[in-house]
């Protein structure tokens, strides 16, 4: 059985990127891979008053199963009023590979989707992106497309060299596929080892800034935009975890971003590191352990937490909505 999202009580990106781009900040869009992630997602925007996109990768999608993915978007809609909160919830798919996919996450209830083409040549991609827009505004679905490709491995997206969007094709593409948000790639990185430490990690902020002249007030997204944060991987290393020393991308650079043209930054790597810590900080400090919702309820916690900083630090997205009346 499938849903319509406004059944869900989700809503699109249109209106958010719209305020969003209008008011210089970007809307944080979250990866959950279970339940208590999503609480901890929603858990934080709610609080802090930041309209979110709950984003759901294939990988995340086949674990989870597609007859609960939906119903995980219309709990997360329910916690946020039981708080008192009206931010709007997006349910997006993050690097859908085809049109069969794109079908059944908007047959099952999302409101968002994105395709991927960015494998292909120029031309492939336009077909291919086209195509999935076509069929996801007959449902009323925006669509997110992408030009450029961002190195690393993430899920099921893996790439070894990076390729800067080229703003010459910008507009053309968007013209031509007529999808609602673009992604790019100006020097973020998809995984947990985007730079190692003593590196200095910079955004192409020049390439992002002709995107916006070739495209005025369009909406632009950025992926691999997590910080790794060195307590985290201190934490899973003192906990037995076997993880590289890395860096991710400065919050400086994308408070710049996000400021400009960039209405959507996306985030999944910083709360699989946080959820990761505070597992491994359980069993470290009480090996007899062994009620998951003790372990569980931590992680919850803490990624929550963090995600309430990173909502001021980068997105500048707090207070954008009704902030939670307790």
């Amino acid at each position: 059985m499938g849903y319509t999202y406004k059944e869900l009580g989700l809503v699109t990106t249109k209106e958010m990127f719209e305020k969003a781009n209008k008011n210089g900040y970007a809307v944080p869009a979250f990866n959950f891979n279970n339940m208590e992630m999503m609480q901890a997602i929603v858990g934080a925007c709610a609080e802090m008053g930041s309209p979110v996109i709950l984003q759901c990768s294939p990988g995340a999608l086949k674990y989870i199963g597609k007859e609960v993915v939906p119903l995980l978007g219309k709990a997360a809609v329910d916690i946020a009023r039981a708080k008192g909160s009206d931010i709007p919830i997006a349910l997006h798919l993050d690097h859908g590979e085809d049109l069969e996919i794109v079908k059944t996450c908007i047959d099952a209830g999302f409101s968002s989707v994105m395709i991927d083409g960015s494998h292909y040549d120029f031309g492939t991609n336009i077909k291919v992106t086209k195509e999935v827009v076509e069929y996801a505004h007959s449902r009323e679905v925006v669509v997110e497309g992408e030009l450029g490709i961002l190195a690393g491995i993430e899920d099921n997206v893996k790439a070894e060299k990076h390729t800067y969007t080229d703003p010459k094709e910008v507009e053309e593409f968007v013209r031509e596929t007529n999808v609602d948000s673009l992604a790019i790639a100006i020097g973020t990185s998809h995984g947990a080892h985007k730079f190692k430490p003593g590196d200095d990690p910079k955004l192409r902020l020049d390439i992002l800034e002709e995107v916006e002249k070739k495209v005025p007030g369009f909406p632009i997204v950025l992926h691999g935009s997590s910080a790794v944060p060195a307590k985290y991987i201190e934490t899973i290393k003192e906990y037995g975890g076997q993880i590289k020393d890395a860096i991710g991308i400065p919050n400086s650079e994308l408070l710049k971003a996000s400021k400009s043209a960039v209405a959507k930054i996306n985030v999944d790597t910083d709360g699989r590191l946080a959820f990761t810590a505070s597992v491994r900080k359980v069993f470290g400090t009480n090996p007899k352990e062994f009620d998951p919702r003790k372990f569980l309820g931590a992680a919850r916690d803490e990624m929550k937490s963090y995600y309430k900083t990173k909502i001021v630090d980068i997105f500048g997205s707090e207070g954008a909505y009704k902030k939670a009346d307790k």
